[in-house]
């Protein structure tokens, strides 16, 4: 098995890949970074499908995870970046991917020649693809939500190529986090005066497999959570991250409906309020479809129905917070 020389890959680069359960996805993941050879580490959460012994079996080193203690994707990844540390004392960049993607073959020498040019850049990223777009609304809208502007960024994804030495110095993922990981790792890296940049490059190819209503509602009700708790830790300036999208979702999907209702109960002519719903549904369709977008009245109609959950997982963060309870995952596969 090749272990990355003559391939543009420098012999200081590793792959740490988490997943649970996933299946021959992760069999397609772990062979697309198989030019990595044993500088690959994949990170198991409790799997019952055989995915751990599947990975040893392809070469990678295997960690377990201790189920006892909370799940997240981000204890998950420090778990991994520690074990190949410790194989690999000399990793200068580490690449971070989800077991249910694949790397794009060109993708490693061309974020590795990108962080070569740019040694101000801490963390690199590229476009994350959905593999099946055309099977359900859900994937399609996954991969319009991933092709976010290319240049310098905020933040990226949870795939994506780091400095070993920047996360290192970061402190790593905050593993009690349960969603929003990779932006609040972000805050921190940039604080510390690393630049963060998204190529124009395909990265990963992802597989959602979101078939359901009820996944669609978990999933963005897992990103209102994260807001939440991400303008809690970062919410002050001049970062001030995540406060527009906490703030806008629970007033559209929560304070918003609430008056209205409640008022209507006094006067039912303020029940009219609720137009503003439909109304914004014609606005940011029409603004998609002139952008050229793909299917831009069902995005519209998702981004907006989408408030509801987002301010679900919001209140669902107040409420643990208030009560000083740890947050529970939120699942949606």
């Amino acid at each position: 098995m090749s272990t990355g020389e003559g391939s543009g890959i420098a012999p200081s680069l590793g792959a740490v890949v988490i997943g649970r359960n996933e299946g021959e996805r992760l069999r397609r993941c772990l062979a697309s970074c198989a030019v990595l050879g044993p500088r690959r580490v994949y990170v198991d959460s409790g799997s019952t499908d055989g995915s751990a012994e599947l990975a040893m079996q392809l070469g990678a080193r295997v960690v377990r995870l201790d189920m006892d203690k909370p799940f997240t994707a981000a204890r998950a990844r420090n778990a991994g970046l520690r074990e190949m540390l410790a194989a690999v004392p000399e990793l200068e960049r580490v690449q971070f991917i989800d077991g249910d993607c694949e790397l794009d073959p060109g993708w490693l020498p061309r974020a590795s020649a990108f962080l070569d040019a740019h040694p101000d850049v801490v963390a690199v990223a590229g476009r994350r693809r959905e593999r099946h777009p055309e099977a359900t609304v859900y994937n399609q809208l996954c991969d319009i939500e991933w092709n976010t502007p290319v240049g310098e960024a905020k933040a990226i994804g949870g795939d994506a190529l780091f400095r070993v030495e920047a996360i290192v110095r970061a402190g790593g993922y905050r593993d009690s986090l349960i969603a929003g990981e990779e932006p609040e790792l972000c805050v921190r890296l940039r604080a510390a005066g690393g630049s963060i940049w998204r190529m124009d490059a395909d990265m990963t190819w992802h597989d959602a497999a979101i078939v359901r209503f009820s996944q669609w509602w978990r999933r963005t009700m897992r990103s209102g959570y994260a807001f939440a708790e991400g303008a809690h830790l970062h919410g002050a300036a001049p970062e001030r991250h995540f406060v527009r999208e906490t703030r806008r979702a629970l007033a559209w999907g929560a304070v918003l409906p609430v008056a209205s209702v409640l008022a209507s109960c006094f006067l039912p002519a303020a029940a009219a309020l609720l137009l503003v719903y439909p109304a914004q549904w014609l606005r940011l369709g029409r603004r998609f479809a002139a952008q050229g977008g793909p299917v831009p009245w069902r995005h519209a109609f998702f981004l907006v129905l989408g408030r509801f959950p987002e301010a679900q997982g919001a209140i669902k963060f107040l409420l643990a917070r208030a009560s000083g309870r740890a947050g529970a995952l939120i699942e949606y596969k």
